[in-house]
Order: structure tokens, then C-alpha cells, then sequence
């Protein structure tokens, strides 16, 4: 019924969102994506051999991508069909795909697109293969997830990611141009307002301009918004950031890195995008523990009890008090001296424990409870350090079939410096024991 509708023109007058309206008519006039739609770009080159292939668009919303997938329908003469994995199963799929078979028959290729691709399942995304194969479709698949996680080794063998950028401020202020030029009046924002609502639509073209919509329909006569009252009018929109997904991956990443980096602005930075984004918080302490361990060590060993006393702060004070806490601590890792030298040493010895298999102690260091354990020499020959001269024996604790080995090596930076000394000076007293024995 909607399509007889539509055919007879009946739709012309009904209201479209601003987003809909301003929707590009060609492929040039996509903002933000010039490293794929500018005269160089990757979607320009496959335009121009005339060899499309299936396509998966990553990026976040509002950029473009379902926009570009009509247009390279257009541009290639294909017929564009688009689904959504969200509301598609595989019965959905059949009746696509024998679609596209018939128009093939007739001369006429098929575009399928399918936005959230990475919402089906692995045998929903098996049934891709053969009609990618055979050439019934071209797929364009679109997802805000990262391919390499959410689709399957065999379909993204068969397709080419084309990564979608953020827009940054300077393609969403083209944007509010357009949006000012289509409907014939400036937004009522001053200077200041403007540059507000580009960051609240962060990155996302559809934002940018729905917010433009608000701002119209909010705006008295002859008013002109301050940023404070745009704040008011429209709300502040939510940081893009799942916290099951990439989002969360990427600044607990990006933390992590610049901490080690010893850089405290921007660890804060990313502290604060977390906590904005409503992360949880003792997540993130969790990992500034795990940073003051594997990344500062000893040579700071009091990072250690800097990471667990704000962890502790942070749970006796509870939100908002005790995000100072986290944010303390954050600027104390980055400051302080780094060394992974334990770390590194941690995984060498687990290498060494597994490959070696189950080698005994030495009997001398075996303790010997029983008689029978005295007898075959259990803790015979061995020398209690405190007896030692400067608490030391300089005896040799390894598996004979094993060996000395040398894991632990301490840097020149920090309390390091110092484990570095003492242990140059147990060596030299290990060569002077065994000189003596």
C-alpha cells in the first residue's frame, strides 16, 4: 500500500528530517571521507575501473556510509537493495538473493546493502559466500564494530574494508553551511554556540544536523543562543563509547600507552573520556594497578601502593569524590620512572618453568621432616644466610639439570638503580663463596 503511495507521488509533501533532505546526490559532495570520495580516493579509483567488488564500510554513525552506498548503486547501474541485520534472518536473505538472481537473468545487477552486517550470526554471514561468489550481489556490508572481531575470515576475504572517518569540525561546519544554504537562514548561534554544537554532534554528520534542527525549532524570533543556552535547549549528546566493544578497548588502550609514554595531560585526557563516558570505575583502577606493575615496577615500587590506596580511596569515597583518587594516581604513573624489567623477567621465567617440565630443587634447599629424609639428603650442606657474613651464602638453588639461569634485569632509572648494586654485589660475593668452596 506505502508503494502505491509513493509511485502516485503522495509522499512529495510529507516531512523528511533535515538529515534526509541534505542527503549528497553524488559522490563529490560527501563530506569528510575525501580519502575515499575526493579525486584520489580509494571508492573514486574503483568507480573509474569499472570493478566494484563487495565492499564492508567501518566507522562510526553519521558518516556517510549508507549515503555512499546508494551512490555507488547509482554511479555503477546497480539495482540498490538495502536490509537491516537487525530485522533480517536467513529467510530474509533467500528471498533477497532469489531477487537478485532474477534480475541477473534479465542483465541487471544487484547492490545489497546491509547496515549492522555484524549483527548476524556466523551460518547468516555463510550464506553471503556463494552469492559473492557467483557475482548475484554486490555486497556492501556497513558496521560501527571492528570487521577483524564481528565478521568471519571468509566473507572479509572476499570483500575489501574501507575504513569511515569521524567528521571533523571542519566537514561538520560544511555541513551546518549547507543545512543554513538549503533552508535560507543562519542558524541563531553566536561564534562560540557554533563551535558547541560541532562537538556535541562529535563526528556524526546526522547529529550535527538534527541538533541544527533543534536549534530552529527552539530559537525564538529574532534570538541568538549562547553556548550555555544551547546546552539547555538540546542536552548534551553521550560520548560515542560501548562498553563492550571497541570504544572501550580503544581509551582503556590509549591510557594505558600514554602513561607509560610519561605523559600525564594526556593520560588525564583519556581518564576523563572514560569517566565522561560513564565507564566503570573501578575498571579502570584496576588497570592503573595493572600499569604500576608492569610498566613502572621497581623502579618505583611505591606505585604499587600509590595504584591500591586510590583503588581503596575510590571505594570508600565512592562517584564523584573519589574520581580525584583515580585521577591522582594517574598523574603519579606517568611521572614516575618506568621499567618493564620485572615484567620481562616474569615471562621469561613462566617460559622456562613450562618448558622445563617438573626438574626437583636441590636436595640441600628440601626440607627434611623425617628421618628417612635426613638419610638421603634432604637439607644436607645447607647454610642458613642470616648466619652468613652480610646475610649471604652465595649457594646455588637451581635444578642441576636446569642451570643457573638470569632473569631478573634491573634498569639505571629509579629504586632500580639500587636493586642493580645489590645484585652486582651478591654476584660478587656467589664468585668469592665459590672461590672459598
Amino acid at each position: 500500500m506505502s508503494d502505491l503511495f509513493v509511485s502516485a507521488g503522495l509522499e512529495t509533501g510529507a516531512p523528511r528530517p533535515l538529515a534526509d533532505r541534505l542527503r549528497p546526490r553524488r559522490l563529490a559532495e560527501v563530506v569528510g571521507q575525501e580519502h575515499l570520495t575526493g579525486p584520489d580516493g580509494a571508492l573514486t579509483r574503483l568507480l573509474a575501473s569499472r570493478s566494484l567488488g563487495s565492499l564492508v564500510f567501518w566507522g562510526p554513525p553519521g558518516t556517510g556510509k549508507t549515503t555512499v552506498a546508494r551512490l555507488l548503486a547509482h554511479e555503477t547501474a546497480l539495482h540498490f537493495e538495502q536490509i537491516s541485520a537487525i530485522f533480517s534472518g536467513i529467510a530474509d536473505l533467500r528471498k533477497v538473493f532469489e531477487a537478485a538472481r532474477k534480475r541477473r537473468a534479465t542483465g541487471q545487477g544487484t547492490l545489497l546493502f546491509v547496515d549492522e552486517i555484524h549483527r548476524f550470526n556466523r551460518a547468516q554471514l555463510d550464506a553471503f559466500l556463494p552469492v559473492m561468489e557467483d557475482g548475484t550481489v554486490t555486497l556492501v556490508g556497513a558496521t560501527t564494530e571492528n570487521p577483524s572481531f564481528e565478521l568471519n575470515a571468509a566473507l572479509l576475504s572476499r570483500a575489501r574494508v574501507l575504513l569511515f572517518r569521524a567528521l571533523d569540525s571542519t566537514a561538520l561546519a560544511r555541513l551546518l553551511a549547507r543545512a543554513e544554504e538549503m533552508d535560507g537562514q543562519p542558524l541563531p548561534l553566536d561564534e562560540e554556540a557554533r563551535a558547541a554544537l560541532v562537538r556535541m554532534a562529535d563526528g556524526d554528520g546526522r547529529a550535527a544536523l538534527t541538533l541544527a534542527e533543534e536549534v530552529w525549532r527552539s530559537a525564538r524570533p529574532g534570538e541568538i543562543l549562547d553556548a550555555e543556552k544551547l546546552q539547555t535547549l538540546v542536552q548534551r549528546r553521550a560520548p560515542i563509547y560501548d562498553k563492550a566493544q571497541e570504544g572501550h578497548y580503544n581509551l582503556i588502550s590509549a591510557l594505558h600507552k600514554t602513561v607509560r609514554g610519561s605523559d600525564p595531560d594526556a593520560a588525564l585526557y583519556y581518564l576523563c573520556r572514560m569517566l565522561d563516558a560513564g565507564e566503570d570505575r573501578l575498571f579502570i583502577a584496576r588497570r592503573l594497578v595493572r600499569m604500576a606493575v608492569e610498566d613502572i615496577g621497581l623502579a618505583d615500587p611505591q606505585a604499587l601502593v600509590v595504584a591500591n590506596a586510590a583503588k581503596d580511596a575510590f571505594d570508600f569515597l565512592g562517584s564523584p569524590e573519589g574520581e580525584l583518587a583515580l585521577a591522582q594516581v594517574t598523574v603519579y604513573l606517568a611521572c614516575a620512572p618506568k621499567s618493564n624489567a620485572v615484567y620481562t623477567a616474569y615471562k621469561t621465567a613462566t617460559r622456562v618453568a613450562k618448558a622445563a617440565g617438573s626438574l626437583a630443587p636441590p636436595r640441600t634447599i628440601l626440607n627434611a621432616p623425617t628421618g628417612l629424609m635426613k638419610r638421603i639428603g634432604y637439607g644436607e650442606g645447607y647454610r642458613y644466610d642470616h648466619d652468613e657474613p652480610d646475610a649471604f651464602s652465595g649457594q646455588d638453588y637451581w635444578p642441576e639439570a636446569l642451570g643457573r639461569q638470569h632473569f631478573y634485569e634491573p634498569t639505571d632509572r629509579g629504586m632500580e638503580t639500587r636493586y642493580r648494586e645489590r645484585l652486582a654485589y651478591w654476584e660478587r660475593l656467589r664468585q668469592e663463596r665459590r672461590g672459598e668452596d
